[in-house]
């Protein structure tokens, strides 16, 4: 016989709690065998028919050793086990002594040893019950041939007062059967157990892996790798977006083919679950209705769509196939999918929330482009890379002309409108690796990687004339002014000084101009004029 603490995996000091806390129930099981056999023999020892001196005597020779092996175990822990083995033996023996006593296969305390077997059974486990049962039964053979060879004496000579009878099989039966029953019932109670703490465990598991998640792609497929793994699922995907945007295909785990060719719609299917604020399930997808899904999982059958929710609003679903074809998705499997779903919205919405958080941090309140540390974060950045790669970087310093009057002329307000509609124009103006940033007020910096020194002024007035032509409530020019790294400084600080000077350079010379810095970086780092 083996008590089983867990599945497979080794016993957490969770389990081995549990386990002293059956071990407790079955000594408690213990003192209700002895008080039943005694208590019966007081209330009615004419049906029982032993003596209650012997009854006594045989339940005190019990219980002592009994607690004396349970206070042993309780010392050495895990290893105690076969401790607790030999216990449910020699409760087996006890009964069996106490049916031999008041009137063997006949005996009215025979419910004991059912009593017994279903205990053992629900405490330990369907095994352990069976072959326990099966101990039962043999003990019972037992005494009755040890009676009839005269190693145990004759009932008469105990004082029973029924007859004994030759046992059969129809005597053995109701131990097996009820044995069986009992785990018949466990066992499926067992693997339901089982089923959800391994649900639990992925749940917990994905939940803390989330934790470190930084990207809505990461949060999906972290999602999926656990759903797939807790739940054997063959295929299965994630869509998600923003409240108020088409859902886009973050990430799939088995065998799909993501098209290419078709817009991230919203499939009938996907509404449904979004309406009913539940998972919607079909048979098999509609090529028409649910040609998004239809496309990425192709042929798919017993369909589950599992919606997400943000704050109240669908923000996408998460779609699995289940594998049995041809049997009903269990509710506990819809029940898993829905917490792995809820993880999934909570984790998304956070991730987006910091997106917007180190977007707002990252970037001018005013015109939307990066702010002053951003801009430097980026240029030191693009130097380190420029020195590594031998590649130049181009700094453009851009100002516009007469800022001050136009806002004492127009107002603040108008003012505000200039700044936004040059910073517009400066992004659209910009390649997708330029940087454009409001470096403080009405001046603007731009990062250029890979622009040569001949190519800077080019792009320089490229940027100016954009910032002119701006859509703006009054007419506005700009200066700029731009130098290159390595040939006008060797660190930011010194490009940004070079830029600077060539920028009031434009300002001195009539404005609405650039001008490229005349300076080099001397060997100690002093800019010297090139002049």
């Amino acid at each position: 016989m083996k008590i089983r603490n867990s599945d497979h995996s080794p016993a957490s000091a969770q389990e081995i709690a549990s386990l002293a806390e059956r071990m407790g129930y079955l000594q408690a099981l213990r003192a209700t065998f002895a008080v039943a056999v005694i208590g019966s023999t007081i209330a009615a020892s004419d049906i029982v028919g032993a003596s209650l001196t012997d009854l006594v005597f045989l339940s005190a020779a019990y219980l002592v050793p009994s607690v004396v092996l349970e206070t042993a175990r309780r010392r050495v822990g895990r290893r105690g086990i076969v401790v607790v083995e030999g216990m449910l033996l020699v409760d087996a023996v006890y009964l069996a002594l106490v049916a031999y006593a008041t009137g063997g296969i006949q005996s009215p305390l025979r419910f004991l040893v059912y009593l017994h077997i279903i205990a053992v059974t629900l405490l330990t486990s369907y095994r352990t019950g069976m072959k326990i049962a099966i101990w039962h039964a043999l003990l019972f053979f037992v005494t009755f041939y040890a009676q009839a060879s005269g190693i145990l004496p004759p009932l008469e000579a105990t004082g029973a007062g029924v007859s004994s009878g030759r046992p059969s099989f129809f005597n053995v039966v109701p131990l097996l059967l009820v044995a069986a029953g009992t785990m018949a019932f466990s066992s499926v109670n067992e693997r339901e157990l089982r089923r959800r703490k391994s649900d639990l465990e992925a749940l917990t598991s994905t939940a803390g892996k989330l934790e470190d998640a930084s990207e809505p792609t990461a949060v999906a497929q972290i999602v999926l790798d656990g759903a797939l793994e807790a739940l054997s699922l063959p295929r299965a995907l994630l869509i998600a977006s923003r409240p108020g945007q088409p859902p886009e295909l973050l990430a799939y785990r088995g065998e799909l083919s993501p098209p290419t060719d078709l817009p991230a719609t919203v499939d009938s299917v996907v509404q449904k679950a979004w309406d009913a604020h539940a998972p919607a399930l079909v048979r098999k997808l509609d090529p028409i209705e649910d040609a998004y899904l239809a496309a990425l999982i192709p042929d798919g059958q017993n369909i589950a769509v599992v919606p997400l929710f943000a704050e109240g609003q669908p923000i996408g679903a998460m779609v699995i196939e289940h594998s049995g074809r041809s049997q009903r998705i269990e509710r506990r499997v819809l029940a898993t999918l829905g917490q792995f779903a809820a993880h999934a919205s909570l984790a998304l919405r956070n991730v987006w929330l910091l997106e917007e958080i180190q977007k707002i941090a990252a970037t001018d309140g005013l015109t939307g482009i990066a702010n002053r540390r951003t801009f430097e974060d980026v240029l030191e950045r693009e130097i380190s890379r420029a020195r590594r790669n031998g590649e130049p970087v181009t700094l453009v310093m851009l100002d516009i002309d007469h800022f001050k009057k136009l806002n004492d002329t127009h107002g603040h307000q108008t003012g505000d409108d200039v700044l936004r509609g040059a910073g517009a124009a400066l992004a659209a103006q910009c390649r997708d690796f330029d940087t454009p940033a409001r470096y403080g007020g009405e001046e603007f910096a731009i990062i250029l990687p890979a622009c040569s020194p001949r190519e800077s002024l080019v792009a320089g007035d490229r940027l100016r004339t954009a910032v002119g032509n701006a859509d703006v409530p009054v007419k506005i020019t700009a200066s700029a002014g731009v130098a290159t790294f390595p040939t006008h400084a060797s660190d930011p600080q010194g490009l940004i000084k070079a830029a600077d000077e060539a920028l009031y350079e434009s300002k001195r010379s009539g404005r609405d101009r650039v001008t490229r810095s005349r300076r080099s970086p001397a060997p100690d780092g002093i800019f010297t004029s090139t002049d």
